[in-house]
């Protein structure tokens, strides 16, 4: 009999979340945790040593974009599938992170066996997303339509909604430089095209625009 269990890595960082997730993953008699990390860095350095089977990645971390991390790990370690556990919509995410590499999208209000059922499907090779998500993106297909959706918004390119996302949680040009890693030009750059891409006329406007979005993001995730 096969006792072999299969390994998974944690990013999130909430200690409380990773505390309820290694809980219920070692809980689980196919499933073991093989390490934590709470930051981009370490996450990239842990997976690339405990050579997990799954990571479970979430899209806001302190030091830059889950998606970011989504992408380093397709490329440098294949091997590693990808599981988002996220607060952030999923009509507006699961799409970019597939994209990315991941295999499925949860949002953490979604129940324990949720995420048990995500994990066990994407070891076998499937893709998991919500009900609803899996009948739109059916229903946009079959309808012949493009792969992204209609707002403004969702035309953004990951990077640009990641700058739009922080601009909106009251972060500054400067700040969001250091977080991701840029420079303060290219910072401005992303900023330039978001204006362009909404359609607004200075940065006063594209302040109000992001405060706007990010709140009506919390309304979502707190229904």
């Amino acid at each position: 009999m096969n006792t072999e269990r299969s390994r998974v890595y944690i990013v999130d960082d909430h200690p409380l979340v990773r505390e309820w997730l290694a809980a219920l993953i070692d809980q689980q008699s196919d499933l073991e945790v093989c390490g934590e990390a709470d930051d981009i860095a370490a996450a990239r350095t842990g997976i690339a040593d405990a050579k997990p089977d799954i990571a479970i990645v979430d899209l806001s971390l302190k030091s830059g974009s889950g998606i970011e991390l989504i992408k380093h790990v397709r490329d440098a370690a294949p091997q590693t599938q990808i599981v988002v556990l996220s607060m952030h919509d999923e009509k507006l995410y699961a799409e970019r992170v597939l994209r990315a590499g991941a295999r499925a999208y949860i949002m953490k209000r979604e129940t324990a066996k949720c995420v048990v059922t995500g994990i066990r499907k994407v070891l076998r090779g499937d893709i998991y997303l919500s009900d609803e998500m899996t009948e739109a993106f059916a229903s946009r297909f079959a309808d012949g339509r493009p792969p992204t959706g209609g707002s403004l918004v969702e035309q953004l390119s990951d990077r640009e909604l990641e700058v739009f996302q922080m601009l909106g949680q009251g972060i500054e040009t400067r700040e969001v430089s250091n977080m991701l890693g840029l420079s303060i030009k290219s910072v401005q750059a992303y900023c330039a095209r978001i204006k362009v891409k909404l359609r607004l006329a200075n940065a006063a406007e594209l302040l109000r625009e992001a405060v706007r979005w990010q709140e009506e993001r919390a309304r979502y995730v707190s229904q």
